[in-house]
C-alpha cells in the first residue's frame, strides 16, 4: 500500500548479462492502475505504457492520464511480451511519489 502519488518504473536485466542477448521475456506493453483498497474491482488508469528493449534496463514512466488523486494500492497489468511465449518475467517494478496535499 502506497501514501502517496506514484511515478512507476520497470526494471528487467540488461541484454548485455544475457547469453542470448536478447529480453523476449520482458514486457512490452503494460498499464498501470491506482486502486482506493484491495476489494476495488476496477481502478483508475494512471497510464499505458512500453517498455523500450533497446534502452535502459531501467525506465521510468509519467503518469499520463489526468489525476488528482492519491492511491494507495497500485496494479500493473502486463499486456504482452517481447516474444517469449511461454511467460513474462518481472524483476522489479519501483514506484516513487510525492507527499499528496490533503
Amino acid at each position: 500500500m502506497l501514501s502517496m502519488r506514484i511515478v512507476p518504473s520497470l526494471e528487467h536485466i540488461p541484454k548485455a548479462l544475457l547469453p542470448t542477448g536478447t529480453i523476449s521475456s520482458a514486457p512490452r506493453q503494460f498499464t498501470v492502475y491506482g486502486l482506493d483498497d484491495e476489494y476495488q474491482e476496477e481502478g483508475k488508469l494512471l497510464g499505458s505504457y512500453t517498455y523500450q528493449d533497446d534502452e535502459d534496463a531501467l525506465q521510468t514512466y509519467p503518469v499520463t492520464e489526468e489525476n488528482d488523486k492519491a492511491y494507495q494500492i497500485i496494479e500493473v497489468r502486463v499486456l504482452s511480451n517481447w516474444g517469449h511465449p511461454e511467460y513474462t518475467c518481472l524483476y522489479r517494478i519501483r514506484v516513487h511519489g510525492q507527499p499528496s496535499v490533503n
